[in-house]
């Protein structure tokens, strides 16, 4: 009746410790930021809807294009930044279930055997068998402190796995139409040569003729020596970013392949934009730092758990003997109950430094959760601009294109009738050919500038995914 008693009393104290504990940590709050209430560049934009394009599918279907689709599927198959984001994120969940473990008891089985004697005298054998347990009661919040870090933690895993994805979709998408930008400046350029080569043989003929200088001639094929030195030029820039695509969707380059498509046109989406205040839900990297936040929240708690005693529970029944029998053997068995508790008296103010280096990290990821913000909004505003400024550029560029190509016409008629010299010539085809180049580029930048601001809008990811 004694021993019960015991046990019931301590049970009862220790549930009016538990009763009495509550967690020393500070409740969590998220850090306030700078919330405009739109987005100064955003004037004339398509506004989001609730269920607009970024929410129904992967990004990069906006563009239309097949051979993205099935590039941007392979990233999270074969991306090893993503594989290793992946791993991070198994390994922060692993930590979770880890720490919850924690808050439960732990128990273990010893069994044991022992033969010991004196040369001569023979040899007498043991057998113990035991059963104990321990169990450290949260009484200060510590160990769910712990939880919640991890928790935390795992969170910002999640988030830091959407951004390596976004990262690696959008450089996918980025490298991809400049390879196509260049897929088309090849045909053009080719075209270009495929002129300069007649005119060649036209300014060779009225040379043969008398009816043109040499220099006429030299010039002639000067320009064309000079269009296939670009062709070659492009030819080298379109195989670094087929090698760049081959290592984003994880294959070797030397097995990678894209085959040219001359005649691509390029393709800008309208991209939704909604107010400023959803940028902090669509942005993972804003919900990473913002994650982190909590964590270091949860570490001032677990810091501050210093200053109370540990409490712990103990218990163990065990069982010996000379013979295996006697392991089940009522008599043989011994039983043990403790609770213990220890507090640190002295210990130079590690405690009070701990808390201290506490606060100053959860301070430290308040800044960089501010910044993160701060640099989102900016990094929207860029990218509202330089699509809408690009847009222009490329009308202008248009403009531009068309007007060269009639000036050319009209030098090449005159030259032809001996009005002009053929310096003249080959100045107008230049200034006609770099304004087509010009254009094309005009589209291959705003298809850019596209992929740019999807990504500052945080793609179709969400918080909570």
């Amino acid at each position: 009746m004694r021993i019960h008693a015991i046990i019931r009393l301590t049970i009862l104290a220790l549930a009016a410790s538990l009763a009495a504990g509550c967690a020393v940590g500070p409740a969590y709050q998220v850090p306030g930021t700078p919330e405009p209430a739109a987005f100064k560049e955003a004037e004339g934009w398509v506004p989001a809807a609730p269920a607009d394009a970024l929410e129904r599918g992967p990004w990069w279907q906006l563009f239309g294009d097949p051979v993205l689709d099935g590039l941007a599927a392979s990233v999270d198959v074969s991306n090893q930044n993503v594989a290793l984001a992946v791993a991070n994120y198994a390994q922060a969940r692993a930590l979770v279930q880890q720490q919850r473990a924690a808050l439960f008891p732990s128990v273990n089985l010893n069994l044991g055997a022992d033969r010991s004697g004196v040369r001569g005298q023979g040899a007498d054998s043991s057998y113990r068998l035991n059963l104990g347990g321990s169990w450290e009661p949260d009484v200060w919040g510590r160990l769910r402190a712990g939880v919640t870090s991890a928790q935390a933690g795992l969170d910002a895993s999640a988030a830091d796995l959407a951004s390596a994805r976004l990262s690696a979709q959008g450089e996918l998408a980025a490298n991809y139409f400049a390879l196509r930008a260049l897929d088309a400046q090849s045909a053009l350029l080719g075209r270009t040569i495929a002129g300069y080569e007649r005119e060649l043989r036209i300014t060779e003929n009225r040379f043969n003729v008398g009816i043109v200088a040499r220099t006429d001639v030299l010039q002639a094929q000067t320009q064309l020596a000079s269009a296939r030195n670009d062709a070659l030029g492009l030819a080298r820039q379109r195989a670094q970013f087929e090698h760049a695509i081959a290592i984003l969707v994880g294959r070797a380059p030397a097995g990678f392949a894209l085959a040219a498509l001359p005649d691509w046109r390029a393709s800008v989406p309208a991209v939704p934009v909604g107010v400023p205040s959803l940028l902090l839900q669509r942005r993972p990297d804003i919900a990473a730092a913002e994650r982190d936040v909590a964590a270091a929240n949860a570490e001032i708690g677990i810091a501050r758990s210093a200053y109370f005693p540990n409490i712990g529970l103990s218990a163990s029944l065990g069982t010996g003997g000379s013979r295996v029998g006697d392991l089940f053997s009522a008599s043989n068995a011994a039983w043990s109950f403790g609770l213990s508790a220890a507090q640190a008296i002295f210990n130079a103010g590690a405690t009070r430094a701990s808390v201290a280096g506490a606060e100053a990290r959860h301070q430290a990821a308040v800044a960089r959760y501010r910044q993160t913000v701060l640099n989102a909004f900016g990094q929207v505003e860029d990218g509202l601009t330089a699509v809408r400024v690009l847009e222009q550029q490329q009308a202008l560029r248009q403009v531009a294109s068309e007007a060269a190509d009639k000036v050319e016409q009209q030098i090449m008629n005159r030259y032809r009738a001996g009005q002009v010299s053929y310096s003249e010539v080959v100045q107008a085809q230049a200034t006609a050919l770099n304004a087509r180049r010009s254009l094309v580029q005009a589209q291959a930048d705003r298809q850019a500038a596209a992929v740019a601001l999807i990504q500052a809008l945080g793609g179709g990811w969400r918080a909570g995914q």
